[in-house]
């Protein structure tokens, strides 16, 4: 698929200056916002520009959402936050075989362009397809499928184009408008809270809020062009040109994280001080500090080691801190490692006490995981006052 992209790429950078350069008479540009899929990758939805040009009798989809499952050390790449993605071109026919596949619906609406706007759109997209741009590094909030679009409509538009006033005491978070979409997937939120730093936090602007496609449908539906003092719409109505119903996803709110973690606490705190062999509490804690060690690497992970800016200046390093690793190596060597359990300790309860004024929203799920990490390494860090001290 990149050789193929590639190849079509080079053609169409000739075949895009030598025929839409000319006139934009018979070239209608239309946005494409699909609907939301049931893959990680396409919960939030996808845009795509539709160029028809009535002359040469073609009807091209310019697509900036292709990545490479076959790029080397692709894991690596992506959670570095090195990877990247593609603009690729192909006929509306293929494009809409993809979404009738997976069966999403896709509407089309026409974008008002003058001729001379749609000449400009078209330069722009000839750029983009030379073999030194055709590739781009992805940024989730700034520099996306939905984005790349915007910024060649502000560009081939220039100051016509009026977004209307900001609603800065009405405005969301990047977190909030991702939120919405990994609602019905409470495992995939939390996960996605867990990493996403204070960064998500952010308020978003009007034209920030275009980085996802139903959203950007929405912004550019509100948005005008001034025309010699007449304001006229962006967009066309909404033509629905492939139609299927959003998927019915099961009611997952029972075994949500929140749930899990909180019924895993409720045992802990009833049946650890039963249990009377020091080896099986030894191995419970050590279960548990290996877990909590793992996400703690995670957030050494992505707040120092990876280009992701949304990851970093991520709070829940507070919690998930490096001193929980040296407390699991005092527990694995058989050492009582008393004023490392302390320190996790207090720091675990500063976060439980701070975390409303904390610069971060935090998902629910985490509170009863920072308590248990309180409350076991309260257990073994020898204060008198605690019931669950190891005896």
């Amino acid at each position: 698929m990149k050789k193929i992209t590639i190849f079509t790429a080079l053609f169409l950078t000739f075949f895009c200056k030598s025929s839409f350069s000319q006139s934009g008479n018979d070239t209608i540009a239309y946005l494409l916002t699909c609907n939301p899929g049931t893959e990680t990758y396409s919960i939030y939805g996808h845009s795509a520009l539709r160029i028809v040009d009535r002359v040469n009798n073609t009807d091209l989809v310019y697509n900036w959402g292709v990545f490479d499952f076959s790029t080397p050390n692709f894991a690596w790449k992506f959670a570095k936050g090195r990877l990247d993605y593609m603009l690729a071109v192909e006929t509306m026919d293929n494009f809409l075989r993809t979404y009738f596949y997976e069966k999403r619906a896709v509407y089309c609406q026409r974008i008002n362009l003058l001729p001379g706007e749609i000449r400009s759109l078209m330069l722009l997209i000839a750029e983009n397809l030379k073999p030194e741009n055709v590739k781009y590094r992805y940024d989730f909030f700034y520099d996306d499928c939905s984005t790349r679009l915007r910024d060649l409509l502000e560009k081939s538009i220039g100051n016509k184009l009026l977004y209307p006033p900001e609603d800065k005491e009405n405005a969301s978070t990047f977190r909030f408008m991702t939120g919405k979409y990994q609602a019905p997937y409470p495992w995939l939120k939390f996960g996605i809270d867990l990493i996403m730093g204070s960064p998500g936090d952010k308020k978003a602007t009007f034209r920030d809020m275009m980085f996802l496609p139903l959203d950007m449908q929405n912004c550019l539906n509100e948005s005008f062009i001034n025309r010699a003092g007449k304001m006229i719409p962006v967009l066309q109505n909404s033509e629905l040109i492939l139609e299927f119903n959003l998927p019915v996803l099961k009611d997952k709110r029972l075994i949500a994280p929140e749930n899990i973690f909180s019924l895993f606490l409720i045992l802990c705190i009833i049946a650890i001080p039963l249990l009377k062999k020091r080896s099986i509490i030894n191995a419970i804690d050590i279960t548990i500090f290996s877990l909590f060690s793992i996400l703690a690497i995670l957030m050494i992970f992505f707040n120092f080691f990876t280009d992701h800016q949304q990851m970093k200046l991520n709070l829940n390093i507070i919690w998930l801190n490096p001193f929980i690793l040296v407390c699991l190596v005092y527990m694995i060597v058989g050492k009582p490692g008393i004023i490392w359990f302390r320190i996790v300790f207090f720091i675990s309860a500063t976060f439980l006490i701070l975390h409303l004024i904390l610069p971060q929203d935090f998902h629910i799920a985490v509170l009863p995981l920072a308590l248990l990490i309180a409350i076991r390494s309260s257990a073994r860090a020898a204060f008198r006052w605690n019931p669950f001290s190891l005896k």
